[in-house]
C-alpha cells in the first residue's frame, strides 16, 4: 500500500493490489491485472473532495485510476539506480 504519494515520480512502476480492487473493476480489466498487474503513473486524478486517484498507463496499454491503497511500489523503476 502506498502511503505518501508525492513522494512518488511520473513513469514510476506501480503495483495493482488486485485483491483491493476486484470489487470496483470489470471482470475484463481484472483478468488483465492477474496477468501482469504492473502500470506507470502518468498522472493524478481527483475523485473526490479529499483524495486523489493515480493514473497508471498499463502494460496493455490502457489507462485506469486507483486510490493510494490500491497500489505498492516496485523494486523496478526507469531510471532506479541500485
Amino acid at each position: 500500500m502506498i502511503k505518501d504519494s508525492s513522494k512518488l515520480v511520473i513513469n514510476q512502476l506501480l503495483k495493482v493490489e488486485v485483491a483491493q480492487v476486484k470489487d470496483r473493476l470489470p471482470k475484463k480489466l481484472l483478468l488483465q491485472l492477474l496477468k501482469d498487474p504492473t502500470g506507470k503513473l502518468v498522472g493524478y486524478k481527483m475523485v473526490d473532495g479529499n483524495q486523489f486517484g493515480l493514473v497508471l498507463e498499463l502494460t496493455m496499454g490502457t489507462t485506469q485510476w486507483f486510490f493510494e491503497h490500491e497500489l505498492s511500489e516496485t523494486n523496478t523503476n526507469p531510471g532506479q539506480q541500485d
